[in-house]
């Protein structure tokens, strides 16, 4: 892997304000009462990953579409059991008006915050993830996803210094997802092997059945066997291609899902971004409006703890 001196730092932000909704009590309040749980422990989570991981760039990526059509259109089932009565994403009343005040600091901060219409952060850290030179930085530069999705597994590759911070067990206890670590716990040995084997074992949380009869170590075995997925159906298709009868029924019967399906569960590259400048900022882009929200929202320890971790970023 390359020196980690100059490099990205990609935060799946959605997974990161639910994380702290969930994890930081709804105690925590504004001076009128407000619950700011989720505020309050996505900056502090910020704070923390900018101190202990040194980055020099960058962005917060953004769900501007939970669900996109696309994905839905492949896969009907694709996310289905998390939406709502109005139709939209079935999140907790208390959670949505925070997201907007957490937009409204990132923005007074001045770091990097996008999204894309029809696209899911996923598609946008992996579009970023694989042009990291967007706004200044070099190609070789190392990139760190953080996140507590392992979907974005598929993006770990030791070559061009993609790494994942995965955070399942809090961004404190954050583990360094690198390919060494996902033969060690998953037995594929690459970012693309992981994305494979999750079509073949599904997702309920996502809404991907899988394909019945293959667990997790038989879609690891099978993807490493064979190279890919394609490469495994085309054995599939074979009498002779190596897979036992019962394997070939199994695929086979799952034909439709398996067509499908990695186009939900890849994520999509080349999203049309906007040009934006993803440097982490010397001093806030606007303090007046940033001493405001602090104030309006009894945040200001933990902005001054962002501050302060921007202030130590290596020039």
């Amino acid at each position: 892997m390359p020196s980690r001196r100059d490099s990205l730092m990609l935060l799946d932000s959605a997974s990161l304000y639910f994380r702290a909704f969930h994890g930081v009590p709804d105690s925590v309040t504004a001076p009128d009462g407000t619950p700011v749980n989720a505020v309050r422990g996505f900056l502090d989570s910020v704070a923390f990953l900018l101190t202990t991981h040194r980055p020099t760039r960058l962005v917060a990526c953004w769900d501007d579409d939970w669900r996109p059509a696309f994905r839905v259109q492949a896969l009907p089932s694709y996310k289905a059991h998390r939406v709502g009565p109005d139709g939209g994403e079935d999140a907790p009343s208390a959670l949505l008006p925070q997201v907007d005040v957490i937009v409204d600091v990132l923005t007074a901060l001045g770091l990097a915050r996008v999204g894309a219409p029809g696209y899911e952060a996923d598609d946008v850290i992996a579009t970023l993830a694989v042009r990291p030179a967007r706004t200044g930085g070099d190609p070789g530069d190392p990139v760190d996803v953080v996140t507590g999705d392992r979907d974005l597994f598929q993006l770990v590759d030791d070559t061009t210094g993609v790494r994942v911070l995965y955070c399942g067990k809090g961004v404190r206890k954050a583990e360094a997802v690198t390919q060494d670590w996902l033969l060690a716990r998953y037995a594929v040995p690459t970012g693309a092997a992981y994305a494979d084997m999750a079509v073949l074992r599904g997702d309920p949380s996502d809404g991907l059945p899988g394909v019945p009869g293959i667990g997790e170590k038989t879609a690891a075995a099978l993807i490493t066997r064979y190279g890919d997925l394609p490469a495994l159906l085309a054995a599939a298709d074979d009498p002779a291609g190596g897979l036992t009868p019962a394997q070939r029924t199994k695929l086979t019967a799952a034909r439709d899902y398996l067509a499908a399906a990695p186009v939900v569960v890849q994520t999509v590259r080349d999203v049309p971004l906007p040009d934006l400048d993803d440097t982490l900022p010397a001093a806030p882009a606007d303090p007046g409006r940033l001493d405001a929200l602090a104030e309006r929202w009894g945040l200001r320890s933990s902005v001054d703890r962002v501050l302060s971790a921007l202030a130590a970023v290596p020039d």
